[in-house]
């Protein structure tokens, strides 16, 4: 059973496929403490959720009439029976994403048969969660995965340049910056990006932030 905050329809906000009709579910509990987090109300043991199987969330996504589908949080791969829930989605047709914080290693998930897409974030020093990084993900990505640096600053970027080039993620899959919402202009990060001709990198701003209030849930 899956302890689902909230789960609605909507567009993603951000990634590859940003713009794109996604059905989310949002489980409860991270192992992280972003300094910017903005899902803290989910990330407690005792946050407020509907305990739900594997077959009534895959039963929701068929009615919901969407092929998209982002496990999200808290951090999704904290729970143990998740590859339950993302083989049943795949093998429904629907395209699954995840959406990890990089703290924990996607190696059995990436080599299963029927593998999920990765969003995997970089938390950059900003987040005061660097440390907390399992590079050995880097191993595992695929060229229909995204790797996502949430910057705050100039440090931030720097930061990422110097991961981007240690590991050749531009070879590897997407890679994406997003701004802390509120703390960096977007202008100083696309003239960051062109000043060290970072080709591979696509400034991103999430979306649903725009669209409606940065704090608003369910979008």
């Amino acid at each position: 059973m899956f302890p689902v905050v909230e789960k609605f329809v909507s567009i993603n906000g951000e990634g590859a496929h940003a713009g794109e009709i996604s059905a989310f579910i949002r489980f409860r509990k991270c192992n992280l403490n972003c300094a910017y987090c903005d899902t803290r109300w989910a990330n407690s043991d005792n946050a407020e959720a509907e305990m739900m199987s594997a077959e009534e969330l895959a039963e929701w996504v068929k009615e919901s009439n969407v092929k998209n589908v982002t496990l999200t949080g808290g951090e999704p791969l904290l729970q143990s029976d998740i590859s339950e829930l993302t083989d049943i989605l795949i093998k429904n047709g629907i395209r699954t994403e995840i959406e990890t914080n990089g703290s924990i290693l996607i190696k059995n998930l990436s080599e299963r048969e029927l593998r999920p897409v990765f969003t995997m974030d970089y938390k950059c020093p900003s987040s005061n969660m660097e440390k907390h990084m399992c590079l050995e993900n880097f191993k595992y990505l695929q060229c229909h995965d995204t790797v996502k640096f949430v910057v705050g600053n100039h440090e931030d970027m720097l930061r990422a340049e110097e991961i981007i080039k240690k590991y050749s993620l531009g070879s590897v899959c997407h890679v994406y910056f997003s701004p802390v919402f509120g703390s960096i202009d977007p202008a100083e990060m696309v003239n960051f990006t062109i000043e060290r001709h970072m080709n591979d990198v696509r400034i991103q701003l999430q979306m649903h932030k725009f669209i409606w209030n940065p704090l608003k849930r369910g979008v």
